[in-house]
């Protein structure tokens, strides 16, 4: 039998492990690992196994993730998530749909430090959900406001799936995390637009504007409440790109920030501290296991010659048979889309970068613009019905009937698409920023 008939064999084993509900980072492992026996010999596959979680976990550049995640879970515990949510609220309240908007302004401020976007949706969902309802907004707009507004999480840096992309196609962390600023900022924007055009409608989802009376002093007043979380968020950014911290150091800085932030306002006692160490160690720990899992795996597809097979096949589509790269490049998202349906980004990413990134560099795209753009993709799975996976956690978190979600969510998942659009036909807003590093 050939490597590449049995690298589908593997392949397909690896479907029917995933489906069953095993473990991704341990399904790839152990599909790797007998994968490599096969291909490479015994001898060959254990001194892999015996390699590789520690090559893996030992990387300079993988340290900061651990730190990131902290960073994140702080903000959450402490309640400086829900302070953004307010201050958005009082700027934004008294327009029609300013409820939504400001949820989705605050899903981009959380975003800015959290870098996950189930982690974004849970926290909007217990500050935000109860406050539209209350003013009279329908439950499937509310729920599906913040669905969107979650998949911002991994866009804004610092986002740990950028980490890992960055890590494995070997590209500068820095240059990601910058890529992503303008691209968040401009799905804040259309998504804001969406749900103005909403509240002209006459569906009932979208009440009238709240007639509280907001002065000028209280609007200002009340960014003091946000002022942590866009301090630690430009400093960051800012020694980034004036490149006087590496991805590491500003998560540490951020991280350090953040802490003494919490414990000055005295907004973070000793049990939500230990709750959020233990947290980050858990996220901390499934991520090296599904990293050490990619890494096997990617070794057993190595061996088999799949990844060169298709890098090969893509390359004479372009070359040969002069199919145009922009349909190559749309097959490719829709997979991504589809994949995003029923697998988190981050497992995504791990299974199928090994294949992927022969192709786009065979292409000619650049790794960077491509990162971002997989990324926003991806995010489109995760709100794509029937499998999304932040409808689900919305669903559970705002107790909502999946088919109000489904329904709410449409509109988000369209601007989504126009979105991806435009960053295609316009890769400035990616590279824009990390040309000028």
């Amino acid at each position: 039998m050939s490597p590449e008939a049995i690298g589908l064999i593997g392949i397909g084993i690896l479907v029917v492990l995933l489906f069953s509900k095993m473990w991704v980072g341990m399904s790839m492992m152990l599909v790797g690992f007998v994968g490599c026996i096969i291909l490479g010999g015994f001898n060959t596959a254990s001194i892999l196994i015996g390699m590789i979680p520690y090559t893996t976990t030992s990387q300079y550049t993988l340290t900061s993730m651990p730190v990131f995640i902290f960073m994140g879970v702080l903000i959450s515990e402490s309640g400086l998530g829900a302070d953004l949510y307010i201050s958005a609220r009082t700027w934004l309240g008294r327009l029609r749909g300013g409820l939504a908007m400001a949820t989705v302004g605050a899903c981009g401020f959380f975003a800015a430090v959290s870098g996950d976007s189930i982690t974004s949706a849970v926290t909007m969902s217990k500050v935000s959900y109860p406050e539209m309802v209350k003013h009279g907004y329908g439950k499937g707009l509310a729920s599906s406001t913040i669905a969107a507004g979650g998949t911002i999480g991994v866009l804004i840096p610092p986002s740990l799936c950028m980490i890992l992309y960055a890590l494995i196609t070997e590209q500068s962390v820095g240059e990601m995390f910058i890529a992503g600023i303008v691209p968040g900022i401009t799905i804040v924007i259309l998504y804001m637009i969406v749900i103005a055009i909403k509240a002209r409608g006459k569906s009932g989802e979208i009440p009238a504007a709240v007639n509280e009376k907001v002065t000028l002093r209280e609007r200002l007043v009340s960014l003091k409440l946000v002022w942590p979380v866009v301090t630690v968020f430009l400093f960051m950014m800012v020694g980034l790109y004036a490149g006087f911290f590496t991805p590491t150091e500003a998560a540490t800085v951020g991280a350090l920030v953040t802490l003494v932030v919490a414990l000055f306002a005295r907004r973070l006692t000793a049990k939500q501290l230990i709750k959020a160490l233990k947290e980050t160690l858990a996220y901390t720990c499934m991520i090296f296991i599904l990293l050490i899992g990619a890494y096997v795996f990617m070794r057993f597809m190595a061996l088999s010659r799949i990844p060169a097979w298709l890098s090969n096949s893509v390359g004479m589509l372009y070359t040969v048979y002069k199919v145009p790269r922009l349909a190559i490049l749309s097959g490719i998202l829709l997979v991504y889309i589809f994949l995003g349906t029923f697998l988190d980004v981050m497992p995504c990413v791990l299974l199928t970068l090994g294949f992927v990134f022969p192709i786009i560099r065979e292409l000619g795209y650049s790794l960077i613009w491509f990162g971002i753009l997989m990324v926003r993709i991806m995010e489109i799975g995760m709100i794509s019905p029937p499998f999304g996976m932040n409808l689900f956690v919305c669903a559970k978190s705002c107790d909502v009937p999946l088919r109000d979600l489904y329904k709410g969510i449409i509109p988000f998942a369209l601007t989504s698409v126009v979105h991806v659009a435009l960053l295609i036909a316009v890769p400035a807003l990616s590279l824009w920023l990390p040309s000028l590093m």
